[in-house]
């Protein structure tokens, strides 16, 4: 199917052209012509499968009929409002309406928080057929009476799950109770919770489900990657697995504002080129972050989950889970920031023992086993790599102690040992890299990673967690 049959206006296919694209994704074939036909529609399919174009372009061809070059405000009422949950998500709906619309005389535009309220509200007045808005600044304007929702013909919820997690459900039913019941209702996410179902039961009108793979799915273009980790060595592999997989441009996912700014100073000090976005950052700190990575300027963006929707970062080779969410369905959409467009993408998580319950729920909503591959050297229960240990130098004074202390012929056992070891460093370097699968029950029969000369060692049991400790033998007894 090409995107001429769907029988959009004229200037959109020309700005679809333009923009590159000749064959619609599965979602935009489905859901463009029952959008066109007036319908309600709920529509879910896996992130980075063009769901923001599947509504955007038949908005703007259902709106071309009222554009027009007149001044006067009267002439551009507020016909279409889009809600996003964030103003990352919220800036990118509105890039995509310009995009397609640009050859079409309909104004457009964003209204978010983070940022002055002034230059909004001079739009507002000059008149705009489509508004993509976050609930909580929209509300703002209502306030200040500097916006007139009466006329709307079309409302979107981009993301909706999203809205709810981040308790906008209030201020949406407060929106909706604004416009004018003879409206048209699409709802796009990638996600479909059950509080969506019972929502859309309010305020849409027998409403076609679209869906165009499993519920919840994750995206199969996307590898995922699961490396068990005690929580206090997780930034030690990130550091590693950022440098030894030679990563040029990723993503790192924390739970926390607090937990991602703490870890973009450790990584800067661990000499990487590291910016965090979160909800405390001001807006146009964000965005000029976001434009720094883009570029490639920054090298390693921490950020929470406020920027797992909205982001959309032309073939991004990685993203990392520092913490797994609590969440599974930000799980979908952390991940869904790579591999998008049908590109290839890996997303790596790093799981602590403490992280069973999450791991759990999205083994359970993904359907997948996402089996644990323990690096070695980092895996819970293993001793540090010699290298890990010699950046804070005690490794190296130690083997200069034991040189003043060893004789020649210990000496001498000394480097032949090194040399077997780095034949067996090296026969595991041509080993793929990701080497096989396990669950957290098979790491304590793993063998100690070895090193040089006592580098592997035990850890003593009473440091470990319960689950890793091994049963003494039971005694004979005396009979």
């Amino acid at each position: 199917m090409s995107f001429d049959s769907l029988g959009l206006h004229p200037e959109i296919m020309r700005a679809v052209i333009d923009v590159g694209y000749t064959e619609p994704t599965p979602v935009q074939a489905r859901a463009i012509p029952v959008v066109m036909s007036g319908r309600d529609v709920m529509a879910g399919a896996q992130t980075g499968t063009g769901k923001t174009a599947a509504f955007t372009l038949p908005v703007l061809h259902k709106l071309q009929p009222y554009a027009n070059t007149s001044a006067s405000p009267a002439r551009h009422p507020v016909r279409a409002l889009i809600l996003t949950p964030t103003r990352e998500l919220c800036d990118q709906v509105f890039a995509s309406v310009n995009a397609y619309g640009k050859y079409l005389p309909l104004r457009a535009t964003a209204v978010f928080g983070g940022v002055d309220m002034d230059p909004q509200i001079a739009e507002l007045r000059r008149g705009v057929e489509i508004l993509v808005a976050t609930p909580g600044r929209l509300l703002d304007h209502v306030q200040s009476k500097t916006v007139n929702l009466s006329q709307v013909e079309m409302l979107v919820l981009d993301e909706a799950d999203r809205m709810l997690d981040m308790g906008f459900i209030y201020d949406i039913r407060r929106i909706i109770g604004l416009l004018p019941t003879a409206r048209q209702t699409l709802l796009f996410s990638a996600t479909f919770a059950p509080e969506i179902k019972r929502l859309s039961e309010d305020f849409m009108r027998s409403p076609e489900l679209i869906e165009v793979a499993r519920r919840n799915a994750t995206n199969e273009s996307v590898t995922q990657v699961l490396h068990p980790v005690e929580v206090g060595r997780k930034r030690a592999l990130l550091a590693h697995l950022i440098r030894s997989h030679e990563m040029s441009q990723v993503i790192v996912f924390c739970r926390t504002k607090l937990g991602a700014e703490r870890l973009s100073r450790e990584l800067k000090r661990d000499g990487l080129e590291v910016e965090s976005i979160h909800g405390d950052k001001a807006q146009a700190a964000r965005l000029a972050t976001l434009a720094a990575f883009k570029e490639g300027k920054v090298r390693v963006l921490v950020a929470t989950d406020v920027a797992a929707r909205g982001l959309d970062i032309e073939e991004l080779p990685f993203v990392v889970n520092y913490e797994l969410p609590t969440s599974p369905e930000d799980y979908v959409h952390r991940i869904g920031r790579t591999g998008r467009a049908g590109a290839l993408g890996v997303a790596i998580s790093l799981v602590a023992p403490e992280e069973d319950k999450p791991l759990a729920l999205i083994r359970k909503m993904t359907g997948k086993p996402l089996e644990l591959v323990p690096v070695p050297g980092y895996s819970p229960g293993t001793a540090p790599l010699p290298r890990e240990e010699s950046r804070n130098g005690r490794s190296e004074r130690e083997g200069r102690s034991r040189e003043v202390q060893r004789s020649d012929s210990q000496r001498n056992e000394g480097r032949r040992q090194e040399g077997r070891e780095r034949a067996d460093r090296s026969d595991r370097s041509r080993q793929p890299a990701l080497g096989g699968a396990v669950s957290y029950d098979d790491i304590p029969a793993m063998p100690l990673i070895r090193g040089r000369e006592n580098s592997s060692r035990e850890v003593p049991a009473l440091l470990l967690p319960p689950r890793y400790r091994v049963a003494p033998p039971p005694s004979s007894g005396r009979g």
